[in-house]
């Protein structure tokens, strides 16, 4: 059996252009599912709800290795640094 790892993500994001619940859930919904269709990974608010400006994302991926988990999770993290309309505030990663 090839041993799998999973990446577990806790990410804080600052969303300074939401100056509502509904702008904020927008936003959201789609940077939720342009991550879907790029990585296929496991994604959704966990955290924040009822602030305007501040969301927190949960997300895992699995991996064949702990190299992969890092670089996929690099390139997640950049994927939505690249997104100007969120700033990534905090992450907390654990890899199993």
């Amino acid at each position: 059996m090839t041993p799998i790892r999973v990446a577990a993500c806790s990410l804080e994001l600052y969303i300074p252009s939401a100056s509502s619940l509904k702008t904020k859930r927008q936003i959201l919904k789609s940077l939720i599912q342009r991550l879907r269709n790029e990585f296929n990974l496991s994604v959704t608010e966990v955290g924040q709800q009822d602030l305007w400006q501040k969301a927190e994302l949960g997300l895992a991926v699995v991996c064949h290795n702990s190299n992969g988990a890092d670089r996929i999770l690099q390139k997640i993290f950049d994927f939505i640094e690249s997104d100007y309309r969120v700033e990534i505030i905090d992450r907390r990663v654990e890899i199993y």
